[in-house]
């Protein structure tokens, strides 16, 4: 109890229930989800977050019709002044290809980043193709044709994704390039994570890219990747920790890291950090006041939470240089601060 006293001593309780207004990614929808229902559980008040994808999240926040916008690709420091917006790293995952391939267990499959985009740009299209072979000498590999799932709505994930392949291929990177959305070479589209892990575990011989939470509770199977060191890793907390390991955060605005293809023998290579979005000089002061102590309350106690769900918490370094960022950024229309430092 002491430390929950302590977790929201920085906020003025409100008088009366609230219900705080959230929508955006669909990766870290699942935590999210997990706490809001513990934090109404202590404070009686609720957070309504709409899973509806990135690109649905920032038009909403820009809009106002959000008390916060949810992204996993980063706005870059001149999209965030323009729109008075700030932004914060919330918590992590990681990106993980998953496949539906008879006789291939989960883990067993190896991919490298060449590979992978080729898949992705239709010029590998059979499991048994060479290059395939090359890596998985171990495995009877089926002579099937490979079905590409892919996002058809705009996709944190699907930034992530690309950004990665843009970064081991240069194929991909001129031909398709990165965003949320693309123009996908070959793949039957789905929306969200939910739709891309229901058709993967829907069709045979296909392969898609989901977040690690998801591709855990669908029980699909997960491919292992080459890194950028050369290693073959595991997507698991410990991976996904070392790929952020060193990463500076405070290198640009916005905390707008990408954390693609990062060094390290155990780097997971497609791991990514989900932001937060809120407005500078919100329009209800009393719920992105609100909102900020639901965020305050999930990075102090909704580690374990997120960790039961394989998200991966922030650092505490950078928690600490995000709390700053509240107190001296977001204020009200008389330009009082809607966050102070707990003592």
């Amino acid at each position: 109890m002491a430390v929950a006293g302590l977790a929201v001593a920085a906020f003025a309780t409100p008088a009366a229930a609230l219900d705080i207004s959230g929508a955006g990614a669909s990766f870290p929808y699942p935590v999210y989800a997990k706490w809001a229902e513990a934090f109404k559980k202590e404070t009686g008040n609720g957070i309504n977050y709409q899973s509806i994808g990135s690109g649905g999240g920032i038009k909403q926040i820009k809009a106002k019709t959000v008390t916060f916008g949810a992204t996993d690709a980063p706005l870059g420091g001149e999209e965030l002044e323009k729109d008075g917006l700030v932004q914060f790293p919330m918590v992590m995952g990681g990106i993980v290809p998953v496949v539906n391939i008879d006789g291939v267990k989960p883990g067993e499959l190896v991919l490298d980043g060449d590979t992978l985009a080729k898949i992705f740009m239709g010029e590998i299209s059979n499991w048994n193709d060479p290059a395939i072979k090359k890596l998985n000498a171990n495995i009877n590999l089926p002579s099937q044709g490979i079905a590409v799932v892919r996002r058809s709505d705009g996709s944190g994930t699907t930034f992530n994704f690309t950004d990665y392949l843009s970064k081991v291929s240069a194929d991909w990177k001129s031909k398709v390039g990165s965003a949320t959305a693309v123009e996908w070479p070959v793949g039957i589209g789905a929306k969200g994570n939910e739709g891309v892990a229901n058709n993967v575990s829907q069709t045979k011989g296909s392969i898609g890219y989901v977040e690690y939470a998801y591709a855990k509770q669908n029980k699909l199977s997960h491919t292992k990747l080459v890194n950028k060191d050369g290693k073959v890793v595991e997507p698991v907390t410990k991976t996904f920790q070392a790929a952020a390991a060193n990463a500076d955060w405070n290198s640009v605005p916005g905390f707008a890291v990408v954390l693609t293809n990062e060094p390290g023998a155990d780097s997971w290579p497609i791991t990514a950090a989900t932001f937060i979005l809120m407005h500078k000089v919100p329009a209800n002061a009393e719920h992105a006041a609100e909102a900020l102590r639901f965020f305050d309350w999930a990075y102090t106690k909704g580690g374990a939470l997120a960790e039961e769900l394989d998200y991966i918490p922030m650092p505490a370094n950078v928690v600490s240089t995000v709390k700053a960022k509240w107190a001296s950024d977001i204020k009200d229309a008389s330009g009082k601060s809607l966050y102070s430092a707990s003592k």
